[in-house]
């Protein structure tokens, strides 16, 4: 048989070397950023300098109260937790689908994670909530999926409802919006990434956001100590008799990765412009063909477009599998359309159907299995990731994707067998 897909023979759509997507945009400014804060300082022990600078641009942009900088998107969730005043005994709702960092904490906490099932845009599901919770929870944590705001007004007044703690991981959705307001903002604290793909990337870091006083506290006690701890923690407050120690644990920023978001955020909102232009342009490009169910949002709802997910159905294409038709596509060229790994159902890792080997301390009952959430098992199984670019200058690259999508659409049933 002879057929034009490359992965059986043709000529690949795309003959240039991957990979065809890099972030953040790094342009002189930012190499001036990064000189300027060399000859400055390596090391901010306080809130000063780059460090103070940051936080006050982020406080604005969020319109929170506080915001801390830390020094990994992990990092900021430990701080968020265990600031929450989440310990052993304590459950905590958090999305079956999600990136493991959302709940490997809680358990260095003694927390014990309960999954809830997914909605279909991937993000926890308001109606599988309700059944998850018990006397001993104390918050639902929401993350919003490659950058898709989540029903984040239903979980709010499901927190309200059964008094329970709303926290974010906004991990991929610098930016976003529901209605008028940011993701981030609606709920006790948030914690963000700023890992090098995020929409707002530092190379390395994350940060809180907090309107709370004493949630702003216990976070600097969790991983900042001594110097901030004492200028920032009233004398008069419980805790401030711990400022030098903390915690005795070390989450701070480096700064040179501050002066890299910095420099980044004033573009943020640019940036997610045009990311808005190319998903809506692909998600036209796309529409109607069988077998790829491209996303969708509310006219109120801003995504950041961290990830632009298709969900592949098999049945149209003749029982496909997706392992092959994403091979198909990488032969064309698409070099950087992913099938998510590490962001997947908890319940598929090892550490969340028996953490007694890594988590000797945690006395909690943890044992999920595969096959436990359907529905995020099924949706993680269906994902194909594509990167969302956001200049025009790349919408010849991005006519080139959606050549090869529609080219390996149109043959195959080349791929059978």
């Amino acid at each position: 048989m002879t057929s034009p897909l490359a992965l059986l023979g043709g000529t690949p759509v795309i003959s240039t070397g991957g990979p065809h997507f890099s972030w953040p945009p790094l342009t002189d400014d930012t190499m001036t950023a990064v000189f300027d804060q060399l000859e400055d300082s390596i090391s901010v022990y306080n809130r000063s300098g780059v460090i103070a600078r940051l936080e006050d641009a982020l406080q604005t942009y969020f319109g929170t109260r506080h915001a801390i900088l830390t020094s990994s998107g992990t990092a900021a969730l430990y701080s968020t937790y265990a600031a929450c005043d989440l310990g052993p005994g304590d459950e905590v709702i958090v999305p079956a689908y999600t990136f493991f960092a959302t709940a490997t904490p809680l358990l260095h906490l003694g927390v014990t994670p309960v999954l809830a099932d997914s909605d279909a845009s991937g993000n926890i599901d308001p109606h599988d909530v309700p059944h998850r919770i018990t006397e001993r929870t104390k918050a639902i944590v929401v993350t919003h999926m490659w950058g898709m705001p989540a029903e984040i007004h239903q979980l709010r007044q499901l927190a309200d409802i059964y008094g329970l703690q709303l926290l974010e991981d906004g991990s991929h959705a610098h930016g976003a919006t529901v209605g008028d307001q940011k993701v981030g903002t609606f709920g006790r604290a948030a914690a963000f990434s700023m890992n090098g793909p995020k929409p707002l990337s530092a190379g390395e870091g994350g940060f809180v956001l907090t309107d709370d006083d004493e949630v702003y506290y216990r976070v600097l006690l969790h991983g900042q100590y001594n110097k901030r701890c004492r200028d920032e923690i009233p004398p008069s407050h419980e805790l401030s008799r711990y400022a030098v120690t903390g915690l005795g644990l070390k989450h701070r920023i480096h700064p040179i990765a501050a002066a890299i978001a910095l420099q980044q955020l004033p573009h943020l909102d640019d940036y997610l412009e045009g990311r808005q232009r190319i998903a809506e342009y692909i998600g036209e490009e796309l529409e109607g063909l069988p077998g790829l169910l491209t996303p969708w949002h509310e006219p109120d709802i801003q995504p950041s477009w961290y990830g632009l997910t298709l969900y592949y159905d098999s049945d149209a294409f003749d029982d496909v599998p997706i392992e092959r038709f994403h091979a198909a596509l990488r032969a064309e060229g698409c070099h950087d359309i992913d099938r998510p790994g590490s962001t997947c159902p908890l319940n598929l890792l090892p550490v969340f159907q028996s953490p007694g080997p890594l988590f000797p301390a945690f006395m909690g009952k943890l044992a999920y299995a595969p096959g436990d959430y359907p529905r995020a098992e099924e949706l993680h199984h269906r994902t194909l990731k594509l990167p969302v670019w956001h200049r025009e200058a790349d919408l010849p690259l991005v006519d080139q994707y959606i050549e090869a999508i529609h080219k390996v659409i149109k043959h195959h049933t080349d791929l059978k067998g």
